[in-house]
């Protein structure tokens, strides 16, 4: 496929932590960027609010909702290429709330999808979760581990994904569906376990956190969102295919706080929080990825290091400290 400057295209979730860092970087790339957002009565637009007014200064935001066939199908007109990042994704609150997150991610991904086919557009790259493999059976993962959602949130993923996968093989919708490891770097929210740690590590030396042994493949963003832009540009073998996004590298979740406290010279002690501990059935213990098929198929290989991804989020979060409320769980 050709380049992205001066193609239009669209970024669903546009206001989410990744989808934040991809606007940015498609507006870098040339590319006529449309941003849809959630829509909400603050007028609030996520991280697209913390970019540069000069980068949104390029974009088309638009508000409206995934599970509005009308809005989405507005959104969609006229683009050449959609990013379906959309999504309801705090794992936590899909144990509380699990019927959101059909209707978000199942059925927003089908307006997505037929308002793609309907408008013709060149291609889709949709956005599923590494969570959807469960606890891994084999290491590393590679795209063909058989998926076994553990929460409710990783379900509705996985009925999305193959929801994009039928639209391909029964109308031809030129799709990738394109499996992020976990995604870290700064705008990411206190919801994921890392800036947890890091705002606990600045406000003090005890940490209060859930489960200390699970491992996970973590990935800069910036390498994640070259992930994503590497894709949408890669020849025709990419469409009708699932690729993995990732180092090809794991760490526990003690790790990353031995990490973060080598990192702020500070000795580090850690509390349980039994309102952080996932069910016991639900906890995902190991996700590792085998980011080989994007490397071969779209030429993509992750570049940050953890050590430096992880320095790099410690400044930006202790620059911008007002946006976190310490010690406060956020599902």
């Amino acid at each position: 496929m050709a380049k992205l400057a001066s193609r239009r295209v669209l970024v669903t979730g546009a206001g989410g932590f990744i989808g934040g860092h991809l606007v940015a970087s498609l507006v870098a790339e040339g590319a006529r960027v449309r941003a849809f957002v959630r829509y909400n009565s603050r007028g609030d637009r996520g991280t697209l609010d913390s970019l540069d007014p000069a980068v949104v200064g390029h974009v088309e935001v638009v508000a409206g909702e995934l599970r509005d066939v009308e809005s989405v199908s507005r959104a969609v007109a006229g683009v050449d290429v959609v990013f379906h990042l959309g999504a309801q994704i705090a794992i936590p609150y899909s144990y509380v709330n699990p019927r959101d997150f059909f209707e978000v991610n199942a059925l927003g991904s089908l307006n997505v999808a037929q308002a793609s086919l309907a408008s013709g557009v060149e291609r889709v790259i949709h956005t599923s979760t590494s969570e959807v493999y469960g606890s891994a059976r084999a290491v590393p993962i590679t795209e063909d581990h058989p998926l076994e959602p553990q929460s409710p949130y990783a379900a509705s993923k996985v009925a999305a994904d193959k929801l994009m996968d039928s639209f391909h093989r029964a109308f031809e919708l030129p799709v990738t569906v394109l499996r992020p490891f976990n995604t870290y770097g700064p705008r990411q929210s206190a919801r994921a376990v890392l800036p947890t740690i890091i705002t606990q590590a600045l406000a003090g030396s005890t940490l209060r956190l859930g489960s200390l042994h699970p491992r996970r493949d973590l990935t800069y963003v910036q390498d994640t969102v070259a992930g994503f832009v590497a894709v949408a540009e890669a020849d025709d073998e990419v469409v009708g295919r699932t690729l993995q996004l990732g180092t090809g590298t794991d760490v526990s979740v003690a790790e990353l706080v031995q990490l973060v406290g080598d990192l702020l010279a500070k000795e580090l002690t850690v509390e349980l929080d039994a309102a952080r501990v996932r069910p016991s059935a639900g906890e995902v213990e190991r996700l590792l990825s085998s980011p080989a098929l994007a490397g071969e198929l779209a030429h993509w290989t992750p570049s940050v290091a953890l050590r430096d991804g992880i320095a790099r989020t410690i400044d930006w979060i202790e620059r911008h400290g007002d946006r976190y409320r310490v010690g406060e769980y956020a599902i």
